[in-house]
């Protein structure tokens, strides 16, 4: 059984305006059935913690996985389930949220830059320093919140200024051997709805919604504004963003696995091979070990 799907089809092209009404937030489906769905999935999943393994054992490239969406997307589950075979030493991830006082003295890469992924192993963002130029766009207030000097509050210029930022930032980190996976989980306001409900309608799930997550909810057409200027400015050719279809949950962890298994199966990666001083040293140890 294979999961067949072009992740092309779901990438932004640089310089394309993006216009997130002509997205799709539901496709047909990829597998047939429940079952079929698991067996594509485990299938992904395997494949993905053997790359993870030579990736690790490489240690020459570090990847960064970056998901950004709506409240209720899907990051937290898709996270879950597509990396849920990879070796916990060789994955870390990070959520963030509001920046506390100490991030709010620095500029706004540096909380982010100080969890970046080593070489040999899977960063995961959920949510990452795209938030800076979508919630800090969306609340002006917490812009202000951030002490910057009045002459850079240009609203002219400042989002134009981080987003060149970012992409000289991204483009740093892959000249020095990172490769940036950026997915944006395309949720419908409807399917979000549906999500919401179904957090107040279960016990153990009332905890992830709260007030501030409806008020959010509110705005959502200036969050599509947002999030349409950032996908048309920063997806470049060496970090594009691969605009997921959410509205399936399924659908859219096949999708993202797919995704991570096209970027790590085109890195150049071995396991580290013997060399014959190493192995007289190996054939003397393991006289050692056989007396």
């Amino acid at each position: 059984m294979t999961l067949k799907v072009n992740t092309n089809d779901f990438r932004v092209a640089e310089g394309e305006q993006v216009d997130l009404g002509r997205w799709s937030t539901h496709v047909k489906h990829l597998y047939k059935s429940k079952k079929k769905y698991h067996k594509l999935l485990d299938k992904q999943v395997k494949e993905l913690t053997s790359l993870q393994r030579i990736h690790y054992a490489s240690n020459g490239y570090a990847v960064l996985v970056i998901f950004q969406g709506m409240d209720a997307a899907g990051k937290d589950g898709a996270i879950r389930h597509v990396m849920s075979g990879v070796n916990p030493q060789g994955c870390q991830v990070f959520s963030f949220r509001q920046p506390s006082a100490e991030e709010l003295e620095h500029d706004f890469l540096w909380r982010t830059s100080r969890c970046l992924p080593e070489r040999g192993r899977i960063g995961i963002f959920n949510r990452s320093y795209y938030e800076e130029v979508l919630v800090a766009r969306v609340h002006p207030e917490f812009l202000a919140a951030q002490g910057l000097p009045d002459e850079l509050l240009n609203e002219k210029t400042i989002w134009t200024d981080r987003y060149r930022s970012i992409v000289d930032h991204e483009s740093h980190l892959h000249r020095n051997g990172t490769r940036i996976i950026k997915i944006f989980l395309n949720q419908s306001k409807n399917e979000q709805r549906k999500r919401f409900i179904k957090r107040i309608d279960d016990p153990d799930k009332n905890w992830k919604l709260s007030v501030a997550d409806i008020e959010e909810r509110k705005l959502w057409k200036r969050y599509m504004q947002a999030y349409e200027a950032c996908l048309s400015a920063t997806s470049t050719d060496i970090a594009p963003w691969h605009v997921v279809p959410a509205d399936d949950k399924k659908n859219a962890r096949l999708i993202i696995s797919q995704i991570i298994l096209d970027v790590l199966n085109g890195l150049e990666m071995s396991y580290p091979k013997t060399s014959d001083q190493r192995r007289c040293e190996l054939h003397s140890i393991r006289k050692d070990l056989e007396k």
